[in-house]
Order: C-alpha cells, then sequence, then structure tokens
C-alpha cells in the first residue's frame, strides 16, 4: 500500500498557523512512509471561498516547503461525482429522499431544544413512499445512518474511539437543489484520491462517525483517522489574534525562517526525547503519529522567536543578504549597488545577535545613509571624544583596510591616548551609526568602507 496523506484547507481566508501544522504532519507522515502528500482544496462554500484565499494558501504552503506532490484538486470541481455517489446509494437503498419543508426542520428542532435533546433529524421519511411527498417541494437525499449498535474508529493519535449509533442522525448527504453536503463530499473524493491516512484537526472527531456512515453505505474501505489537537494560546484559549500572528504568512512577514516555523510546529504536539532542533530531513526520518500528544498545545512566541534565532545563525549569509536586502527595499529604501556590497559584508556579525530578519533589517539600515544621532549617541561626541577621534581618522587614511588591521589601530589609538578601548570605540560607533547600539565597531568600519567611514567622521 501507498501511502497517501492529504491537506485539505477551505478557501474563506488566511492560512491559520493550526492548518500549516496539519499540512506538516500530513507531509511529513508521507515522506517517512514513502508515500504521496496531496492537496485539495475544498472551495464549495462559494459564498466565502475567494480566488485570493486560494492563492495565499498556496503561497504560505510554498514558503513553508509543503507545496503538493500533484497539483490540487478543487472540490467544487466534482460536485458531478458527489451527487453520482448520493444517487448511487438512492438506488441500492441505502439512502432516501426527504421532503420536509424548511418550516417543519425547524419546528423538528425547536422541540428537541425544548426536550433538551440533540437536533437531530427524526427520520420521518426514511420509510415513507416519495409519492407522499407534497407538491412543489424539493427532495433531498438523506443516508440511512446505522441502528441499534456503535460506530468505532481506531485514531491513530486519539485511540479507540466509539459513538453509539443511536447518536447519529440521517444526513443529508445531497441537497433539494442538487448541490452535495461538506460531509458528503469529503468522503467522495478522499476515497477517489486515494487517501490512505486522514490526519486533521480534533475538532473533525465528530464529522468522521458521519462520514464512516457513507464509507461503510459504499462499501469502501475506511482511511485511517488520525485527529491532532488543536493550538491554543498561551493562556489556553483558543488562538486568536489577540494572542498575535496566526496566519503562516504573518510570520514571513515578521521575519521569521519557514524552517524554524516548521520546527517549531513540528514541536507543538510531537516530541522525540529531547531533541528541539530538528531538520526537515531528520524530522522526516523521525515522524510517528504514534509521537503526537493528545492534550492541546500552547502557542509560545518567545520561544518561538528564539528557535528562530537559532537557525539565523545557522543560516547562508548570502541567503540573509538577499532577505535583509529585499525587506529594506519593501520599506522604500532605496538601495544601490555599494549599499547592497555594505549589507553582504555586514550580515555575518549581524547573525549571532539577530532573532528575526526584521531586526536584521533594522540593524542594517545604518550602513546605506547616516542616521541622525539619537540623543545616546550625541551625548558620547564631547569635544575630548572629537579629538580622539580625529587621531582615529588620521589613522584610517592609510591602515589596511581588513578587521585585524582595523582592531589593531583602534587598540593602538587608546593606548596612544591612555585611554580604554570603549572611550575610543563607543564615540566612533555614535559617528558613524548615529547609535550607541551596532555590530563590533570593526565590522562596521569594513562595511561602510574606508570613504564613507572618513566622511562620517568629519560630518561628525
Amino acid at each position: 500500500m501507498t501511502v497517501r496523506t492529504r491537506f485539505a484547507p477551505s478557501p474563506t481566508g488566511y492560512l491559520h498557523i493550526g492548518g500549516a501544522r496539519t499540512a506538516l504532519f500530513n507531509y511529513l507522515f508521507a515522506r517517512h512512509n514513502g508515500g504521496q502528500y496531496l492537496l485539495r482544496i475544498e472551495d464549495t462554500d462559494k459564498a466565502r471561498s475567494t480566488p485570493e484565499a486560494v492563492r495565499q494558501i498556496e503561497e504560505s504552503l510554498a514558503w513553508l516547503g509543503l507545496s503538493p506532490d500533484e497539483p490540487p484538486v478543487m472540490q467544487s470541481t466534482r460536485e458531478a461525482r458527489h451527487a453520482e455517489v448520493a444517487r448511487q446509494l438512492l438506488a441500492e437503498g441505502k439512502a432516501y429522499l426527504a421532503f420536509d419543508t424548511a418550516e417543519e426542520l425547524a419546528a423538528m428542532r425547536e422541540l428537541a431544544m425544548k426536550e433538551g435533546r440533540p437536533p437531530r433529524y427524526d427520520g420521518r421519511w426514511r420509510d415513507r413512499d416519495p409519492s407522499e411527498a407534497p407538491p412543489g417541494v424539493p427532495g433531498a437525499i438523506r443516508i440511512k445512518a446505522p441502528r441499534g449498535g456503535e460506530t468505532v474508529v481506531d485514531d491513530l493519535v486519539q485511540g479507540e474511539v466509539r459513538v453509539a449509533d443511536t447518536e447519529l442522525d440521517d444526513m443529508i448527504i445531497l441537497r433539494s437543489d442538487g448541490t452535495p453536503t461538506y460531509l458528503h463530499a469529503v468522503v467522495v473524493d478522499d476515497h477517489d484520491m486515494g487517501i490512505t491516512h486522514v490526519i486533521r484537526g480534533d475538532d473533525h472527531l465528530t464529522n468522521t462517525f458521519r462520514q464512516c456512515m457513507v464509507y461503510d453505505a459504499m462499501g469502501w474501505e475506511r482511511p485511517r483517522f488520525a485527529h491532532v489537537p488543536l493550538i491554543h494560546g498561551a493562556d489556553g484559549a483558543k488562538l486568536s489574534k489577540r494572542h498575535g500572528a496566526v496566519g503562516a504568512l504573518e510570520f514571513r512577514d515578521q521575519g521569521l525562517l519557514p524552517e524554524a516555523v516548521c520546527n517549531y510546529l513540528l514541536r507543538l504536539g510531537w516530541g522525540h526525547g529531547d531533541e528541539e532542533v530538528v531538520s526537515r530531513e531528520r524530522a522526516i526520518e523521525l515522524f510517528e503519529l504514534h509521537d503526537v500528544g493528545r492534550a492541546a498545545s500552547r502557542m509560545d512566541y518567545a520561544k518561538l522567536s528564539h528557535l528562530n534565532g537559532i537557525y539565523i545563525r545557522e543560516a547562508d549569509p548570502a541567503r540573509l543578504a538577499e532577505e535583509v536586502l529585499s525587506r529594506l527595499r519593501n520599506r522604500g529604501t532605496a538601495v544601490d549597488a555599494e549599499g547592497e556590497r555594505r549589507i553582504r559584508v555586514l550580515i555575518p556579525d549581524l547573525q549571532p545577535r539577530a532573532r528575526t530578519l526584521e531586526e536584521m533589517a533594522d540593524s542594517a539600515g545604518f550602513v546605506l545613509a547616516r542616521p541622525p544621532l539619537d540623543a545616546k549617541a550625541a551625548a558620547q561626541l564631547t569635544p575630548e571624544a572629537r579629538e580622539r577621534l580625529n587621531r582615529v581618522a588620521e589613522g584610517l587614511r592609510t591602515v589596511d583596510w581588513d578587521k585585524a588591521a582595523l582592531d589593531a589601530l583602534l587598540r593602538q589609538v587608546a593606548e596612544e591616548l591612555g585611554v580604554k578601548l570603549g572611550m575610543i570605540a563607543q564615540p566612533l560607533r555614535a559617528a558613524l551609526t548615529g547609535s550607541t547600539q551596532s555590530p563590533p565597531i570593526d565590522s562596521v568600519l569594513l562595511a561602510l568602507g574606508r570613504e564613507e567611514s572618513l566622511n562620517r567622521l568629519a560630518s561628525a
């Protein structure tokens, strides 16, 4: 058996971080088992589904490195097939036509609520002849729910879960207007796509028992189900905007690396010993569904930021330079060839302390244009400090332009003037960057180059 998994989002908005984790788990499980990972866009809610949301979902998955192995399946293009299966069940006597009016269904719900019962269909058309239908009322196809037993699902995360058949009702599989219902369409699509494992959020667990009715009635083998607990905020409440970013592309915009986000999501509900930093290759090697916990996970943005810093320190400086340059240009900052050179030289010295690409862009901006002095920097440029900088400038005109020579020059000037190195470096940093915070001063000089460094010193 070839393992085939699928991620099946509805295109009604951005890709939520919980959906991104579901996609990741489907991807890793398929890869671990040498199978395929597919994407189905469940766009049957025509009123809420938008092309922009489809584009955003695909862009999010591509950024995360989770693009599917085959072209996406658009559920809306398969309505004829969904209807075909519903009519087959009707012809085989496993479903029936129900001619209830909207008013009758509303009264049925009200009575159930008044009596303290869950609002379920009472099966009043299950054994009636369609000839009894009132004129002008179109019929909906309802599947016949099993009676007198229980439905059992051996879930790969939740374990064995049982529901009494009395908890199930004869759900509609084809509406009176000929459109399929979501729970029916999903089953038909998963069967036709050859899906062997359905890995999704545990908010779908109750749907599974109703979907099993379609599998069983059609005589189709059920896929293996795995229902993963949801992601909550730090306060234990459902994750929402008030907790912070919740859309996958929001994390990109905030300067997180996709491999750091995937690593964090992997560890958010799955674990293998004490391993925290897990590469994609290692994750594929290790991923098993029995390592997924049953309790809801809590989003920890500080931990995600820390993990992102680890990945930034290990990243290729050339890649980070392109990211930083792109972000600066997106802010409207003009970057010429000399500006690019300065950024590329500076990146390796920004990596050790940066937590996000946005922080790196903030920290690198000074090499493109001398910022105005902030208050702390201005306080560094006392008359005595300016005299020391004149001595530094003299040396910078002739020194070899490499880190070792620049560092030796600053130490030499400090020794000749009988002051600590910081009394040279801090005012120099202020003059060159407009701030008292920057990468090491020899790195700043190297990135700016001789001419720009001397110009900024003269201005100071």
